[in-house]
């Protein structure tokens, strides 16, 4: 929510807070400080005076743009505004509300932040590329009882060979595949399993990514 549309200060219509700067234009220099410094569009430069344009913007006792302008051209009503506001509505109460729900959200996000620091640590998915000669060696009905007994799938697989006849006379070909965990656990013990697949096949690992 933009800075002047905030109508409510801790649940207190904010118009109804009589907080806000006055400018002495005779004492303004126009250096632009308080147009800068101010984070909530309060103010504009004209003619090279600062103007209040958006008073209700300032926050409820915040008075930077005083503290920083060179000739104090900038004043706010007595603070004894704020402290009345605050035990006429009770404000303290209403803050430590505030305060308990604002750490819950941050709790939240942390703990979101770390499932999902912990779930990038986890390998499941990983890329493999391994070449030889397929022939008769049924290594795509190997592959299948490997995985029966384990939480993966292998998806996205392609097999590149010259030729049909080519395969049959043992011409190496070439394999690409991605083994992909079926739970969102790692697959990391599984792997070895599939190295130790392809080696025995006679396979060469040309490339393994993990994605």
């Amino acid at each position: 929510m933009a800075p002047e549309l905030a109508e409510r200060w801790h649940g207190i219509p904010r118009q109804e807070i009589p907080w806000f700067p006055t400018v002495a234009a005779q004492a303004c220099i126009g250096c632009e400080l308080c147009y800068v410094t101010c984070g909530r569009g309060v103010y504009e430069i004209r003619d090279r005076k600062a103007l209040a344009t958006q008073p209700y913007a300032c926050m409820v006792g915040c008075t930077t743009c005083a503290r920083v302008c060179p000739t104090e051209a900038i004043h706010f009503p007595d603070r004894e505004v704020v402290r009345r506001v605050e035990r006429e509505h009770k404000i303290l109460q209403v803050v430590r509300e505030e305060a308990r729900t604002k750490r819950g959200k941050q709790e939240a996000q942390k703990a979101r932040a770390a499932a999902e620091e912990a779930l990038s640590r986890l390998t499941c998915r990983t890329r493999l590329e391994i070449a030889g000669t397929f022939g008769d060696k049924h290594f795509l009905l190997q592959l299948q009882g490997l995985i029966a007994d384990h939480p993966v799938d292998l998806v996205d697989l392609e097999l590149h060979v010259p030729t049909v006849k080519g395969l049959q006379e043992k011409t190496p070909a070439f394999m690409r595949f991605d083994v992909v965990s079926t739970g969102q656990a790692d697959i990391q013990a599984f792997l070895p399993l599939l190295r130790d697949l392809a080696r025995r096949n006679g396979f060469v690992l040309v490339n393994e990514v993990k994605l």
